[in-house]
């Protein structure tokens, strides 16, 4: 097991685990310009879905094996210079052909030790990708290179004319553990999703299931998606897994995965997304920063199985906190960014406004476990740490075949079932008289009557007194601000619930808060 935060961080100085971003100008007319060199494929072997599964049950019967290592000199790189050896896009694999998808790959080395298997399949064979050095542009700080058998590429990305027809953009992005990022239509990259989160906040540690083998399919139907397959090893766990990937206005995916526990596990996250909360409203006197907020997400939204829709506003608390929210077959969950105009936020390098939140649908019966929100304290915005994702409430049993299967949409706003009023920021704010003062602004549906005096709300809490709520129209959203008082007094952390109600019946989605001093 190791520390969450060096994990994250050391993957998450790479541009948010993906080393995908434009390259900087300091590299900028100092690369050395071989002409653009081919990729390469190796001989073809048999290959279906079966393939992956049959791979991953056969290594949980095992011990655990740790992958190989590259050189050292690949090791060793600096951070500037491993970011000076950038893929060049004329060797895109497909590249000078029409298909739909092109692939590009990442170089081992730094943070990311460990080569990982890349194949391309279509119909019913499979040919691995070669690794060359060559398909690398190189600056000049980054020094001569050793090419041995244990090179192979870090992670890859797919392209495709998801923003423009005349031009392929990057949507997709596998690099680092079982982490992967993707967009739609707009996007920036934002927070991550993961194949699997084993012992997220425990104690003992943390532990990060890598995806060893890659299998990506060669599209030449004119199909809009995209299928790829991997294979997920850990010392506690193996896994096959199918993503069905469709790009568009939200890209989404359906994801399938089977798991083979080599122990009994009894923390998992399944459907796990990974982000960042450094700062908003609620807590903007903590950063002295020019912009208003800083953050990838600002809440996690749940359609649970009892029908109500939960929006809890997100925290960088001061000491490491867990959220559970029981559940029986959830409908849906995501951490979102709601505010999405870039007065929000002000930062023309970031561009927040423009980052994906990202829904996890299930599919098949889920049955009873929690909905887990972890939230760690942060004080730079280079760390991920908030995390989601579905706790089931048993133990997936060693020896046994575990199937979940879900659908990922990367959106501005998700599929909910809901049609109330949901909630479109929130600020918090000391009171001259004593007290916290919370304004919560809600959008104005058909579900809400004209006259605000016939709209009723509710405010609790779990043991701080609050004041009764106050409605206003709020003429600059168009909707209605709730406010409230709340006193914690002496208490290190207070649990704030509030919602709209319309004759006597809940009339916008649960407001839900964890105040900590």
């Amino acid at each position: 097991m190791i520390d969450r935060r060096t994990f994250i961080s050391s993957l998450a100085a790479l541009g948010g685990l993906s080393a995908a971003s434009p390259m900087s100008p300091a590299f900028a007319g100092k690369l050395k310009e071989p002409p653009a060199a081919k990729m390469k494929l190796g001989e073809a072997s048999p290959f279906t879905s079966q393939t992956v599964i049959d791979k991953a049950k056969q290594l949980s019967q095992s011990d655990y094996q740790a992958p190989v290592k590259i050189p050292k000199e690949w090791i060793n790189l600096t951070y500037d210079q491993y970011k000076g050896i950038n893929f060049n896009h004329k060797s895109a694999l497909w590249g000078d052909t029409n298909k739909p998808y092109w692939l590009e790959f990442f170089a081992p080395g730094l943070y990311f030790p460990s080569p990982i298997a890349i194949s391309v399949f279509q119909g019913d064979e499979a040919r691995p990708v070669l690794f060359s050095k060559d398909v690398f542009r190189l600056a000049h700080l980054v020094p001569d290179l050793p090419v041995d058998e244990t090179l192979g590429y870090s992670g890859f990305r797919v392209r495709t004319t998801i923003n423009d027809p005349e031009r392929r953009d990057e949507f997709v992005v596998f690099q680092g553990a079982s982490y992967f990022r993707a967009v739609g239509r707009g996007h920036i990259y934002g927070l991550s999703a993961r194949g699997l989160a084993l012992n997220t906040a425990d104690p003992a540690g943390e532990e990060f299931p890598d995806f060893r083998e890659f299998w990506v399919e060669e599209n030449n139907s004119g199909s809009h998606s995209i299928t790829i397959h991997a294979l997920m090893d850990s010392p506690s766990v193996t896994g096959a897994y199918r993503f069905t990937i469709t790009p568009g206005t939200h890209t989404e995916m359906d994801v399938e995965a089977v798991l083979f526990p080599r122990i009994d596990l009894k923390h998992v996250g399944i459907g796990a997304e990974t982000s960042m909360f450094l700062f908003d409203e609620t807590n903007r006197n903590r950063f002295d920063d020019f912009r208003p907020a800083v953050h990838d997400t600002d809440g996690l939204l749940i359609e649970n199985g009892a029908g109500e829709t939960l929006w809890r506003q997100l925290a960088n608390p001061l000491r490491l906190q867990v959220s559970s929210f029981v559940d029986d077959n959830p409908k849906g969950f995501g951490l979102l960014q709601r505010p999405r105009k870039f007065a929000d936020y002000a930062d023309l390098e970031a561009r927040y406004h423009k980052r994906p939140g990202l829904w996890v649908v299930p599919g098949e019966n889920w049955g009873r476990g929690s909905v887990t929100l972890v939230e760690i304290p942060a004080d730079r915005e280079i760390y991920d740490n908030i995390v989601a994702y579905w706790r089931p409430r048993e133990s997936l049993l060693a020896g046994k075949e575990h199937r979940f299967s879900y659908r990922l949409y990367w959106c501005d706003e998700p599929p909910v079932l809901s049609k109330m009023p949901k909630v479109i920021n929130t600020r918090m704010g000391k009171r001259f008289s004593g007290g916290r003062l919370v304004t919560i602004d809600f959008t104005r549906t058909d579900m809400l009557p004209k006259d605000i005096e016939k709209i009723g709300n509710h405010v609790g809490s779990n043991g701080a007194r609050v004041t009764e709520g106050i409605l206003q129209e709020n003429p600059e959203t168009g909707g209605i601000r709730l406010a409230f008082t709340f006193y914690p007094k002496n208490r290190r952390a207070v649990e704030l619930r509030a919602q709209l109600r319309y004759k006597d019946r809940m009339a916008s989605e649960v407001w839900l808060y964890r105040w900590t001093a």
